[in-house]
């Protein structure tokens, strides 16, 4: 049963953060195109460093910091449950990608993502994660309050 529920515009205007990265020689293919297995660190990078970004990194909510795990005892995790990427234009070696997202379809334990990724005005794919919030056993966990602020259902 698919959980995802969002539909990522190809508008960049929709999504209010931008992270730039710029693909590597290895991750192409013998078509010499960016392999499709290779945007799903592209997805992942761009989420960390949105949370950097907004007081929140990673490796803070997973020690279970009072302030960005929610104030709960003990960490998160933000298991990933489902991913779609729909592919419009193939990346090549050394294209500079920008990989926007929002954040909406939040419930008590889960949300999910949309990515626009885009070399200047052109949109190379969108995507779709959903996550689910577990905590330190891997248990599902009520997600930290700030989540809740970031993206409504």
């Amino acid at each position: 049963m698919a959980r995802q529920s969002l539909q990522p515009s190809r508008d960049p205007q929709d999504y209010p953060f931008t992270h730039r990265l710029r693909t590597r020689f290895a991750e192409t293919d013998a078509m010499g195109i960016i392999h499709h297995a290779a945007y799903l660190p592209y997805l992942e990078e761009a989420r960390v460093e949105y949370l950097r970004a907004i007081g929140h990194p990673y490796d803070s909510v997973r020690a279970g910091d009072a302030e960005t795990s929610g104030g709960r005892e003990g960490g998160r995790d933000f298991a990933v449950l489902e991913v779609s990427v729909q592919y419009r234009r193939p990346l090549r070696f050394d294209d500079e990608v920008d990989v926007a997202l929002v954040i909406g379809a939040v419930t008590g334990t889960t949300f999910q993502i949309a990515y626009l990724l885009s070399v200047g005005d052109e949109v190379y794919a969108t995507a779709v994660t959903v996550h689910g919030c577990v905590d330190g056993r891997g248990r599902p966990a009520r997600l930290p309050a700030w989540v809740g602020e970031l993206g409504g259902p």
